[in-house]
């Protein structure tokens, strides 16, 4: 007879992370601080910690790995999910935890000069969601999960869904961006087709709607492709083969070498500078 053992601690993080409906990169971020708390306490099990061992964790990213205030935060998060919602207890006073400091710091707002100079030598897809972000405002993440229903071209708007904190919000669509996004929209279509003739084209549908929907799973979305060279990748929450969209890194990463040494500080964060430099 088999008796079933229970799930591992990361599983059942992960379930309360779903069940509150956190976000997949939420539920990645908070699972990474759970296993560098583990790690860094020799693998001891955190039912078998307290507060003196949650103290040395912080403390030791703030002293040891000099992490920011914003780091240090998230890491705190996560181990109070972990013990409240996942093993069921309070966490007390921490003590005396050494934090982080935040710095004050400007805003880094881009000339429209060095905007235009970074877009200039970005090409393809990379150049049409750095414009969309630039024109409309849009976060990286809200860029990429883009679907055709978002845009209305009559109304020159843009339905922002699911965005941070889980809310909604309407935003312009730049009129010079119009017609490259129709043609991009016509290249994804033909590619669509294509990938749907070889029994694989579908696009994953949020939550439990992918479940519901699954035959309907066959339909149109932005997604900006990787290319047809590549091979189908697997969907791992599907478990079939579809077509992924453009990996967050790749964005930024993309316009890291346009301009000379005292660009390269702050053109990582392109996607973030973009949204908040005025257009």
């Amino acid at each position: 007879m088999n008796i079933a053992r229970p799930p591992k601690l990361l599983d059942q993080m992960r379930e309360a992370l779903r069940s509150r409906h956190y976000s997949r990169r939420t539920e990645q971020t908070y699972c990474q601080w759970v296993k560098r708390y583990i790690f860094f306490h020799k693998v001891r099990h955190p039912a078998e910690m307290a507060e003196p061992e949650i103290n040395a964790f912080l403390t030791h990213l703030a002293v040891k790995e000099k992490v920011s205030a914003s780091t240090q935060n998230q890491a705190l998060s996560a181990l109070l999910f972990l013990y409240r919602h996942v093993l069921g207890r309070e966490v007390g006073d921490l003590g005396e935890v050494i934090r982080a400091r935040k710095p004050t710091r400007l805003p880094v707002v881009m000339a429209r000069d060095e905007v235009k100079a970074v877009l200039a030598n970005l090409s393809g897809d990379k150049r049409l969601m750095a414009s969309l972000m630039y024109g409309a405002g849009l976060r990286l993440m809200e860029c990429l999960q883009l679907r055709v229903q978002d845009i209305d071209f009559s109304r020159n708007e843009i339905i922002v869904r699911d965005g941070k904190g889980a809310k909604n919000r309407v935003t312009m669509l730049p009129a010079s961006l119009k017609v490259p996004l129709l043609e991009h929209l016509k290249r994804v279509k033909s590619i669509h087709e294509h990938d749907l003739a070889d029994g694989w084209g579908c696009v994953l549908l949020p939550d439990a709607l992918d479940r519901k929907y699954r035959a309907e799973g066959m339909v149109l979305a932005v997604g900006f492709p990787l290319g047809k060279s590549l091979e189908k990748p697997e969907d791992r929450r599907r478990g079939a083969a579809s077509r992924g969209r453009v990996p967050c890194a790749e964005v930024g990463s993309a316009s890291c070498h346009v301009g000379g040494a005292d660009e390269a500080s702050y053109l990582p964060h392109l996607p973030a500078f973009l949204r908040y430099t005025s257009s």
